[in-house]
């Protein structure tokens, strides 16, 4: 048995080794304890994670709070060694061979556009590769999931869509109302993204999303990054089986290739709480009981989970990475 297990472990660990794992989303705002910041990402790089998309703000962070965290983000990342800021795919598997931890730039909501559509370009041109809709609640493009209404989207929101098609920038439709999402599935000339969703049929939450929502992105070309947070699979569990089977959910719903990880890890659940009473989150969401969250170490267990249950060494490297990346070489400029 012992054998066994040691066989699948390296198994695992060798089908890591040989391909691109990705976290999409790492919240990366001004928040948490620094100490436990700076071991997060070289904990990941020992997990074996070779891509990593990190969110510098959410609907909470206007234009100017968000250049100073772009400025000291891009300058930690140039100062290391061992990451690299991306602009494109092929940067991504270039950094891999070098041994690097390739680094993406993500916004979870738009407000930080502050309505100016030329804020598009700008930041895209600063290394920031996708863009959430809304953040939880109302903003200026529609809705988000903890709103009292579910309108759709607005002129302005139809328009910064157009804006981001343009630019090449990746919508992601996570937190994001209902009608809100729809829209947006069903108006971009491009496939939309959940970057961090999983199936409200498994957990019923309202940050989780409609089996509707995800075969209308599938069906587009689009892709739903699981998240591994505690409250969003049940009553707070980031147990490996428990993520492992919001994966298959969604597997089996829209196929395999359109699945991947966006665990939203919180290297500092203490402090998010105050984070989280920032943004306003609803008392009825359970956030502050939001503690247990996917480790970067469960990866090795995930995979291990993912070969029992009879998916292919294709099927795995596409959900750890290479779907993810099949679209991008899509989307981005």
């Amino acid at each position: 048995m012992h054998l066994m297990m040691s066989d699948q472990r390296e198994r695992a660990q060798a089908l890591i080794r040989g391909t691109i794992a990705a976290d999409l989303i790492i919240p990366w705002t001004n928040y948490g304890d620094p100490a436990l910041r700076k071991e997060t990402l070289p904990r990941y790089i020992r997990s074996g994670y070779s891509f990593v998309g990190l969110t510098l703000a959410s609907d909470a962070e206007g234009p100017e709070t968000l250049l100073h965290i772009l400025g000291r983000v891009r300058r930690e990342v140039r100062a290391s060694d061992s990451m690299t800021l991306i602009t494109n795919v092929a940067d991504v598997r270039r950094a891999k061979k070098e041994r690097k931890l390739a680094v993406s730039l993500n916004l979870q909501g738009s407000n930080a556009l502050a309505g100016d559509l030329n804020l598009v370009q700008l930041y895209y041109d600063l290394g920031v590769r996708q863009i959430l809709l809304v953040y939880n609640h109302k903003n200026m493009v529609g809705d988000g999931v903890h709103e009292r209404t579910d309108c759709g989207l607005s002129r302005y929101g139809v328009e910064l869509i157009k804006e981001m098609n343009a630019v090449g920038m990746m919508i992601d439709c996570t937190h994001t109302g209902y009608r809100t999402s729809m829209d947006a599935i069903e108006i971009s000339a491009s496939p939309v993204i959940f970057s961090h969703s999983n199936p409200k049929a498994l957990w019923e939450h309202d940050r989780n999303i409609r089996d509707d929502q995800a075969k209308s992105c599938a069906a587009r070309g689009g892709w739903i990054g699981v998240n591994g947070v505690g409250i969003f699979m049940g009553e707070d569990d980031a147990s490996t089986e428990t993520f492992f089977r919001n994966i298959d959910y969604w597997v089996n719903l829209v196929g395999h290739d359109h699945v991947g990880i966006g665990t939203d890890y919180v290297y500092d659940p203490v402090d998010m709480h105050r984070y989280m009473a920032m943004v306003k989150s609803p008392p009825g969401g359970n956030y502050h009981r939001m503690h247990n969250f996917v480790q970067p170490e469960q990866l090795v267990e995930l995979v291990e989970r993912m070969v029992a249950a009879g998916y292919s060494e294709t099927h795995v490297r596409g959900i750890l990475g290479e779907n993810y990346l099949a679209l991008a070489e899509r989307i981005w400029r």
